[in-house]
């Protein structure tokens, strides 16, 4: 079976500045890097739909939601937090990335695709229920496990989390919910200077100091992640594909390699073989530096895809 390439011409209009790191061509950059790899044509394309109020507010505030409908200018950027502004493209494109997630999880779970990768923008781990922030308006992961749960009837979702920044809006969603298992690493201490002493059972952080690379981050994945997922024996897995942990990408400090994104996508890929009836849907989160990104992004996708 294929992998289903979910996107939206409207993720590119969102933009936050001339000079703001999440930026439009994020989308491109993997874009070209799966034209120039000869992949791009294998993927099975679909455009994102919108995520209905309804699966938003599965894990977000009804209040909330209506403030970033309320907020969304005519014209010009409105800004949401330091770092998280909106242009009348943002709300709409907010939509679709979400909504991304959510066709995602409607493809592997109906076995028309095996695994999905959603290259959308804004990006999503760090909203919270009822507040904007580093970058994302809504969180798209979280708005498709709760998909999965509520829609699909399945009893646990697994997310995988390995952006340099943990997904503190993820975990603020489902700490409380056993259903959903959370793993991620980041730098710690780090934006956004959580995570690193609020795990359970089913959230399980591993916070990485600044410096950290390959062994670090291999080691976090087999010794923590890998007996935490296979004693979960997750029905689907959601990933948080965040790139930003590269050594060449300086939004941090942690020394990534190529070879380490194929590698723990491997290992994540044989957690869905035994657990998930192979079903995979990872979301862009991060990711800065471009020709890293479209590198990584690309390798991560052809180990999903097979090919």
């Amino acid at each position: 079976m294929q992998t289903a390439y979910i996107t939206h011409p409207l993720c590119l209009k969102h933009d936050m500045g001339a000079h703001h790191p999440e930026c439009p061509a994020r989308i491109h950059a993997i874009e070209d890097q799966l034209i120039a790899s000869g992949l791009l044509g294998y993927l099975q394309h679909h455009d994102a739909p919108e995520a209905t109020h309804e699966q938003l507010q599965r894990v977000h505030a009804a209040e909330y939601i209506d403030a970033i409908v309320a907020a969304a200018p005519q014209q010009g950027r409105v800004e949401l937090d330091g770092d998280t502004s909106m242009n009348p493209y943002t709300y709409p494109a907010a939509l679709r990335a979400a909504g991304a997630a959510v066709l995602g999880v409607d493809l592997v779970m109906a076995g028309k695709v095996e695994n999905a990768f959603c290259n959308i923008r804004p990006p999503g781990h760090h909203a919270e229920k009822a507040q904007a922030m580093g970058f994302c308006i809504f969180n798209n992961v979280a708005v498709a496990a709760a998909h999965a749960l509520a829609a699909h009837g399945l009893s646990r979702v697994a997310i995988a989390d390995f952006d340099v920044h943990h997904g503190n809006g993820t975990e603020h969603m489902f700490h409380d919910d056993p259903r959903v298992m959370l793993c991620s690493t980041f730098q710690h201490p780090f934006y956004p200077y959580v995570g690193a002493d609020s795990g359970n059972d089913h959230i399980i952080n591993v916070p990485m100091a600044a410096g950290s690379g390959s062994e670090e981050f291999r080691a976090a994945v087999t010794e923590r992640w890998l007996p935490a997922l296979d004693a979960f024996k997750p029905e689907l897995l959601l990933i948080s594909a965040g790139f930003d942990a590269h050594r060449e990408d300086d939004m941090s400090m942690i020394r990534l390699l190529d070879a380490d994104y194929v590698w723990v996508t491997e290992r994540l890929k044989e957690v869905a073989y035994k657990h998930c009836q192979r079903r995979i849907v990872s979301t862009l989160e991060g990711g800065y530096e471009l020709h890293v990104l479209g590198r990584c992004a690309t390798a991560h996708i052809k180990v999903l895809s097979g090919l």
